[in-house]
């Protein structure tokens, strides 16, 4: 199969028009971040988790639930704080002294899109409740797995600034996470235009206006056809290079494992379907290489002393790494 025979994205139209239909329909709610949105719905076509990484008051938590009203999916959030138990999240055996049994009640966790609010606010043994659910799509409880419903997805959030009080998500948990997500503080007229919206009454929580213009089966057809997405040769050499850069960077004590690519070739395709190609390039690669891998390398004390940032030293590796032609 060469790129002219799949110059045109494989299939699913009315889809492709759905999901792209949501950034306008939650920008009735958020200002702006239209390449959140669009990292979001990429990482849905994915079956992917996201980490969203911003200060407070950036509208993390009401791009989460507009997306879900949005797309009508299923949606519960958890609050998490430094005495949430696992089983608050994943459900838990309960005697029912009528049948004399143990009967399983369900935790938030069964859903299609968890808000994993101040997710690094918990300690690890409770961020460990969802390794199993992120990688397995099931809860297993009393030697019971008991599947999550499809879709289903996390969505993380954390704020970047604050350390006391927090617990530091460990590389295995940060590596089952597809993306993760910056979100920025709006630029000035953005900013003027969510005073505007809040100065003629917007209620964030009041979300009767958001509309669902996209469904699960709208999901269902986009990942069929992203899977038809062809991906030469040339190109998984291209991810395999980059990946392999970030493990030699001597500035980096660990590099993007083979997960780690793959979540960057899951996401280039999910993006080139989205874009109307059915086709990956090496542009596609590079779009999504700082959230698919950002969260999945480590800089060396030494580096980080030097003011080196992550998506900094992606960039050079971006650089380096000869782009296939």
């Amino acid at each position: 199969m060469n790129i002219e025979m799949t110059a045109q994205a494989p299939g699913g139209d009315s889809a492709r028009n759905a999901l792209s239909a949501l950034r306008a329909e939650v920008s009735k709610a958020v200002v702006g971040q239209d390449a959140v949105v669009t990292g979001l719905v990429i990482a849905l076509l994915c079956r992917g988790h996201v980490l969203l990484e911003g200060v407070p008051g950036v509208a993390k938590t009401l791009m989460v639930r507009t997306l879900s009203a949005a797309l009508s999916l299923d949606f519960k959030r958890v609050q998490f704080t430094p005495d949430l138990m696992p089983g608050d999240v994943t459900g838990s055996l309960i005697y029912d002294a009528k049948t004399a049994r143990f009967e399983f009640r369900e935790g938030p966790i069964f859903t299609n899109l968890l808000l994993a609010d101040e997710i690094n606010r918990t300690p690890p043994k409770t961020q460990a409740a969802l390794l199993e659910a992120m990688e397995e799509r099931q809860v297993s409880v009393e030697g019971d797995a008991r599947k999550l419903p499809d879709p289903f997805v996390v969505c993380a959030t954390q704020n970047p600034i604050e350390y006391e009080g927090t617990y530091q998500l460990p590389e295995a948990q940060l590596d089952r996470f597809q993306l993760k997500l910056t979100v920025p503080l709006p630029p000035r007229e953005q900013e003027i235009m969510v005073l505007e919206r809040h100065a003629h009454g917007f209620d964030p929580r009041d979300l009767s206006e958001i509309k669902p213009v996209a469904t699960a089966q709208d999901l269902e057809a986009g990942r069929e056809a992203v899977a038809k997405v062809h991906v030469g040769a040339e190109v998984l050499g291209y991810i395999v290079d980059v990946a392999r850069a970030t493990r030699n960077s001597p500035s980096l004590q660990l590099g993007v494992s083979p997960r780690g690519a793959t979540a960057l070739l899951a996401a280039s395709r999910a993006w080139a379907w989205l874009s109307g190609r059915g086709y990956v390039t090496p542009d596609d690669v590079k779009a999504l290489a700082r959230p698919a891998l950002r969260h999945r390398i480590q800089l060396r004390p030494e580096a980080e002393l030097e003011g080196a940032t992550a998506d900094g030293l992606l960039d050079g590796i971006l650089a380096s790494v000869p782009v296939p032609r």
